[in-house]
């Protein structure tokens, strides 16, 4: 798929990856051998009928196709472009036994376009219908715009509740604009809004109102789909200096205060030259290449591991590279240092590679005695996140794990708390995007099942965890 040149795009916040056209896509979509048992759909967390969408592609039935797409899945621009095909659906493609697999995801991405380019606007089913039953969901990120799209589809009254003003959750305050433009994530959230679906901005559930005054005011379900914004710190010395920011600050700061826009925006942020970026997921490499695109001279990813054991995509590990990107692995800060409270240094640990840990990673020990020291003046501390507490702390009877995750069973979403429901980070910590919208679908399952049988869910199950590195 064509690219920016690396030299060009690693100054400027325009779409790295340019998509398809259409004698691209009929090519790819031509290699597709139509497989009658779709391993590739089983491999899909919201169940895209992915030959059927395919197909229609190579039959040149883009209309047909983008149905077919959108029947499973109302954000596809935003899927085509972040979720991890590589590890879904596009590992099962049966072609990759033999080569190359099906680029599904740059498919799915090329209809999103090509239905935006037709500028026919969102085509939903219109308001709910008189008397329809209410159903609240806390939270516009991925899993609540899924589980609100599923439930108005089934003629559901659904509002959603954002806390931000603007809707789309860690779409639109983590991702940058380069790896996701917020005119999709926008175009998105319309087509969902055309469903029948209401999303009430500036609405902090559990400051203006809670998950117990929505259940007696008229909602006969809530689902919480509020994500995992609070970020985690290493707690060394230093750690409070000026020009250190959780990769969270920093990121909503650019993306959806739009500080790449100073001084159109009015969005302080502090541009450092030597800029360190502590972690190595996704979070990190986005964090690490807006550093780059406002000005830093040298943007090192200082990671504790290898780099085989990064989380992050390899796809977005080589982009990071390729425009300039320093990689630092085995090593991890032991403090700060600073002058006239600004960070000037980072002082720092070697590490070495021992047993594996739970998640099956070798875990890092400190070498003794290795300590060095790093110049900075801008650092990013990329850790992961976890839940916000603010509903889990207002809303009796809703239980969290001790790294503050909704408990709720893993494939309904039920919580322990009558007629309330979680999915997407909230639940699982830091995830994907696809795996919170396949928690949103299985969600609004379980809660139509409900709401028509009156029957109890099933059995509940822990299904929270920490924050991963």
């Amino acid at each position: 798929m064509p690219r920016q040149e690396p030299a060009k795009r690693a100054r400027n916040f325009k779409e790295v990856a340019l998509g398809y056209d259409l004698e691209q896509a009929l090519r790819e979509a031509e290699r597709c051998i139509q497989c009658p048992k779709s391993p590739c759909s089983e491999g899909c967390p919201v169940g895209i009928d992915i030959p059927g969408f395919i197909k229609a592609i190579r039959e040149n039935r883009l209309a047909d196709a983008m149905t077919i797409l959108k029947s499973k899945n109302a954000l596809p621009g935003v899927c085509g472009r972040v979720c991890p095909q590589e590890v879904q659906c596009e590992e099962k493609c049966t072609l990759g036994k033999k080569g190359g697999t099906i680029a599904i995801g740059r498919l799915e991405r090329f209809l999103a376009d090509w239905e935006a380019r037709q500028k026919a606007g969102p085509k939903g089913g219109g308001d709910p219908s008189p008397g329809a039953r209410k159903i609240a969901v806390v939270g516009s990120g991925p899993a609540g715009l899924t589980v609100a799209a599923d439930l108005a589809r089934l003629g559901y009254d659904v509002t959603i509740f954002e806390a931000l003003h603007v809707a789309g959750g860690v779409l639109t305050y983590g991702i940058p604009e380069f790896r996701l433009p917020k005119s999709i994530v926008q175009a998105e959230v319309d087509f969902v809004a055309s469903l029948g679906v209401r999303i009430e901005l500036d609405s902090l559930v559990g400051r203006l109102i809670t998950i117990d005054e929505l259940l007696a005011g008229g909602y006969e379900a809530v689902f919480l789909g509020t994500g995992a914004g609070l970020p985690m710190f290493l707690n060394v010395p230093g750690e409070n200096l000026n020009g250190i920011y959780s990769a969270n600050e920093f990121l909503t700061r650019v993306n959806l205060m739009k500080a790449y826009l100073f001084p159109e925006y009015d969005t302080p942020v502090q541009v450092g030259k030597k800029v360190a970026v502590i972690g190595g997921g996704n979070v990190a490499m986005d964090a690490a290449r807006c550093a780059l695109r406002l000005g830093a001279d040298k943007v090192t990813v200082v990671y504790r591991r290898t780099e085989k054991e990064m989380p992050a995509r390899r796809e977005e590990v080589g982009n990071a590279a390729e425009e300039g990107i320093h990689f630092l692995f085995l090593a991890t800060p032991k403090q700060f240092l600073g002058n006239g409270g600004w960070v000037t240094q980072m002082e720092c640990y070697e590490m070495e590679l021992g047993e594996p840990d739970a998640s099956g990673r070798r875990r890092p020990q400190i070498k003794a005695g290795s300590e060095f020291i790093m110049e900075v003046d801008e650092v990013i501390v990329s850790l992961g996140t976890s839940p916000n507490p603010l509903v889990s702390q207002t809303t009796p009877k809703l239980q969290t794990t001790r790294y503050g995750t909704i408990v709720a069973n893993g494939s309904t979403g039920k919580t322990v708390k009558d007629r309330v429901w979680a999915g997407g980070d909230a639940v699982t910590g830091s995830a994907t995007v696809i795996s919170a919208m396949g928690a949103g679908k299985r969600a609004a399952t379980d809660i139509d099942r409900f709401l028509k049988s009156g029957k109890p869910p099933a059995d509940h199950e822990a299904n929270g965890r920490g924050v991963q590195d």
